[in-house]
C-alpha cells in the first residue's frame, strides 16, 4: 500500500483509520483504513482518530481490526 498522508490540513502524518459518515442515521463511523481512498471518506493518522468525535447528537462507532489496532484508535477498554 502506498503512503496515504491525514486528511487534516497541514498533517503530514500516514494515515491509520478511515472516517465515514452516514447522514442519514446522524452516525460517524472510524475504522481500519480503507483499501482504497474514497472520495467521501476522510482517512487520519492516529493522532487525529483518536481525537476525533461525532457532531453534537449523532452516534460515533468505532471499528477495529485486531487489539493493537483499537489501542491505537483509543477504543481499548
Amino acid at each position: 500500500m502506498s503512503f496515504r498522508p491525514c486528511s487534516r490540513v497541514a498533517c503530514p502524518d500516514e494515515s491509520a483509520a478511515t472516517l465515514t459518515f452516514d447522514y442519514a442515521d446522524s452516525m460517524a463511523v472510524l475504522g481500519p483504513l480503507s483499501l482504497r481512498r474514497e472520495p467521501h471518506s476522510f482517512d487520519l493518522c492516529v493522532r487525529h482518530a483518536r481525537l476525533t468525535s461525532a457532531p453534537q447528537g449523532w452516534q460515533m462507532i468505532r471499528l477495529s481490526r485486531a487489539t493493537d489496532d483499537a489501542a491505537a484508535l483509543g477504543c481499548a477498554e
